[in-house]
């Protein structure tokens, strides 16, 4: 595969691995699992019972199991055609969709700002 059919998949790779990690991590619609996880990960009894469910918390650490099964499904590799590709396409994965789960988060956050100043608004009129 040519490089640039290599970097055209690790862009867009990343954004179903970002969306999963963020939607399991930060939506409502996995709100009790991930109460449930938080209680685990606070209150567990060993440190590998804590750090097992701190992964279904921390977008960060969940993407990094994500790409593994997109890299199991798509066999995607970068830069290499052995085990290093492998190795190298995971953590560019891993930092793209990083990547975008961030600036997802500042959009976010600009939304909510905005909203809540037009609320105020619409208040004082």
């Amino acid at each position: 595969m040519e490089l640039s059919t290599q970097i055209t998949w690790l862009f867009i790779m990343a954004i179903p691995i970002a969306c999963i990690a963020w939607t399991v991590t930060h939506e409502e619609v996995f709100r009790e699992p991930r109460e449930y996880c938080l209680n685990r990960c606070h209150n567990g009894k060993t440190i590998a019972e804590r750090k097992f469910f701190y992964l279904f918390t921390c977008e960060y650490c969940f993407s990094h199991y994500v790409t593994a099964i997109m890299l199991f499904i798509t066999r995607y590799q970068l830069l290499f055609t052995d085990w290093r590709g492998y190795l190298i396409a995971g953590f560019a994965l891993v930092f793209v969709a990083n990547v975008y789960m961030s600036l997802f988060a500042l959009i976010r956050i600009d939304l909510k700002k905005v909203r809540l100043e037009a609320e105020n608004e619409e208040k004082k009129k």
